[in-house]
């Protein structure tokens, strides 16, 4: 099985894997009357994953291994 290419810069940016849909998130920003820069997308992965991370630290931190709605919640 052939290995997949990394796409976009947000691999190489340190964001990480892309966690987002961007056609997705582009249509969101489209619908509320805004414009789309080009690096908005990775700043916005590299925060998704930011909270991804601190989301499974609480889940841990709390024995579970299963992280839920509320571990995304800032207290």
């Amino acid at each position: 099985m052939a290995k997949a290419k990394s796409k976009g810069k947000a691999a190489k940016s340190g964001g990480g894997e892309m966690l987002l849909i961007a056609s997705k998130v582009r249509a969101a920003v489209k619908d509320a009357d805004c414009n789309f820069a080009g690096d908005a997308l990775d700043g916005l992965n590299a925060y998704v994953h930011w909270l991804v991370s601190q989301a499974t630290a609480r889940a841990t931190a709390n024995g579970r291994k299963t992280v839920r709605a509320h571990d995304f919640l800032v207290p």
